[in-house]
């Protein structure tokens, strides 16, 4: 497993999602993942699965130091008692002494507490060992800068919707000037690659598929990790051989041309409250 060095950091280029993911399921689909080689697992407290997804942490036959297991705050747990309580109450689900990364979920809204209480609650569960690491998700770049500006502890990552129909060019530029980890969900745009003409095509050069083409791309760029979600042991496998190729630049801009568009296939930004 490849890993990025961020912030002094070792980070496994590839997780595991769970979003979605609960009950047996969840808690074999970590242990499995776990036993085969992932050590990045990524969580929520709106996901509902913590305690299932410490389940599979406890099953598997792997040390917790040696997994980077992120969760993150739900939209009701921004005041500085619910941060503090919450994460406590999330480790406990999850069975850990310590979160190696804990994320605000989306920016907070006008009638939410501010992003400076929320944050400065975060950077006193770090001074307590509690938390690792701190950082965002859904930022925008500007609202990444605020966020910067408002932690005394570094802003670990931002994680975000990223894949070749979903144009991260500025906010990844600004976390590699920033020495910013860039996290990107949803790596195969909902299913949305498995059918593209050019990634087929450039997979069929490698024996690849659609799939591992869209990861490849991803974790190819410079400081970009991704947590794919998969749930049977044949496509957790499929998604870990995608260190052992690499894309040519052409192929790299091909995937990634902005004139490529996949007809019928749009995200709307709008839609995100940046």
């Amino acid at each position: 497993m490849e890993t990025i060095q961020v912030q002094g950091e070792s980070v496994p280029a590839l997780g595991l999602g769970t979003w979605q993911l609960t009950g047996a399921t969840c808690r074999e689909t970590v242990q499995t993942a776990l036993d085969m080689g992932y050590r990045h697992v990524d969580t929520a407290q709106a996901y509902g699965n913590e305690r299932q997804v410490g389940m599979g942490i406890d099953a598997a036959d792997v040390d917790r130091e040696d997994i980077f297991l992120t969760t993150k705050l739900d939209g009701s747990n921004r005041d500085a008692r619910r941060v503090r309580q919450s994460a406590r109450e999330s480790c406990h689900r999850l069975g850990t002494d310590y979160l190696d990364l804990l994320l605000i979920h989306w920016p907070n809204t006008p009638w939410m507490v501010s992003v400076s209480e929320t944050i400065d609650a975060m950077n006193d569960l770090v001074d307590d060992g509690l938390v690792r690491n701190i950082g965002v998700s859904n930022f925008s770049p500007s609202r990444l800068d605020e966020a910067r500006d408002l932690s005394d502890a570094p802003i670990f990552t931002d994680q975000v919707q990223y894949h070749p129909y979903w144009d991260q060019t500025q906010l990844l530029d600004y976390c590699r000037i920033h020495d910013v980890l860039l996290t990107a969900y949803s790596p195969l745009a909902r299913g949305g690659v498995l059918e593209d003409p050019a990634i087929v095509q450039i997979g069929n050069r490698y024996g690849k598929s659609p799939a591992q083409v869209a990861l490849r791309w991803l974790v190819q760029q410079d400081g970009v990790a991704t947590i794919p979600k998969a749930t049977s042991r044949e496509h957790l496998e499929a998604n870990l051989a995608v260190f052992d190729f690499e894309l040519t630049d052409e192929e790299m801009y091909q995937i990634r041309s902005p004139s490529r568009a996949k007809t019928g296939y749009h995200f709307v930004r709008s839609q995100l409250p940046f």
